[in-house]
């Protein structure tokens, strides 16, 4: 065999950070060294597999092409290294999840992973719908659990949980009061909301489609405690994850809405990348997954 698993690490740090000094840094080797495994890796087939430009280094076709098998081949020698070590489920498990999910379910669920397989690493990356596909998508995460729409043929998507979405006001606002808010009132108020890429977002346009060219958004945050703490002192009304208002709706710091004849219900999913190896460890992390969705 002409390469080594050594040279494909290489590569695939230097493909995701498209930076050699980055890459080496993250794989704690000099620079030189990683420079001479990538360099011996494109010559023993005489096939380049980066665009150099400048200092940074982009994939070209044949890289592209190799990305997804390189990544396959690391999964399965490091499964089979923790099978070696009598330690199968254990090893580092990237998750990547939106802010809804990450900062309400993923601690928990982390917790209980890590009693089980107390030798784990795993790392948690909390990002937008949009963020966390595109890393998934790139490698750069194992399991993304998102909660928007995406078509990306690259990835899986598995159903996971339902969710609701509920509008909320400051209890001093002058909506607070309302059973039901109508047509009117909804165009009436000043609104405070998730960013376009969020599923938050996606799901908020898709059941206001018909108002939404006629609100009045005054303000976007990219953080939900963000969104809050606006809608607390009162600048306008939000809508978010019923997950993340529910202690604050508890304390009668916020109020739950109801709008005419709209349902804000939407579908939580898993993401892989489809040509991904499923490691054991991410094999026991949607699984640990699904079976806390029928609890």
């Amino acid at each position: 065999m002409k390469f080594t698993l050594r040279q494909l690490e290489v590569f695939l740090a230097t493909a995701r950070s498209q930076h050699l000094s980055r890459a080496a840094a993250g794989l704690a080797m000099s620079q030189s060294a990683a420079s001479d495994a990538l360099r011996e890796l494109e010559s023993q087939f005489d096939l380049p597999l980066f665009d150099r430009i400048g200092k940074r280094l982009q994939l070209n076709d044949h890289g592209r092409l190799l990305l997804p098998q390189a990544e396959e081949l690391l999964s399965r020698a490091q499964a089979l290294e923790d099978s070696l070590r009598g330690q199968p489920g254990t090893g580092t498990l990237k998750v990547g999840a939106t802010l809804s999910i990450g900062n309400q379910l993923c601690i928990p669920l982390i917790d209980r992973y890590r009693r089980v397989f107390p030798g784990s690493r795993i790392s948690l990356e909390i990002g937008n719908t949009a963020t966390i596909s595109t890393r998934v998508a790139n490698f750069d995460l194992d399991v993304g659990l998102i909660e928007g729409d995406i078509n990306d043929p690259a990835l899986d998507i598995v159903p996971w949980r339902d969710d609701d979405l509920t509008l909320f006001a400051s209890p001093r606002h002058p909506l607070a009061t309302r059973k039901s808010l109508g047509r009117a009132d909804l165009l009436a108020a000043e609104w405070i909301l998730r960013e376009n890429g969020s599923g938050t977002r996606q799901t908020f346009n898709r059941v206001m489609h018909d108002l939404l060219p006629h609100l009045n958004v005054v303000l976007e945050m990219q953080q939900n405690e963000a969104i809050i703490q606006a809608v607390k002192a009162g600048m306008g009304l939000g809508c978010l994850s019923l997950l993340s208002l529910q202690d604050h709706i508890a304390r009668g710091e916020l109020v739950p809405l109801a709008a005419r004849n709209l349902k804000f219900r939407r579908k939580f999913y898993f993401i892989t990348h489809r040509h991904k190896f499923k490691t054991s460890a991410m094999q026991h992390w949607l699984a640990l997954c699904l079976a806390t969705a029928e609890t």
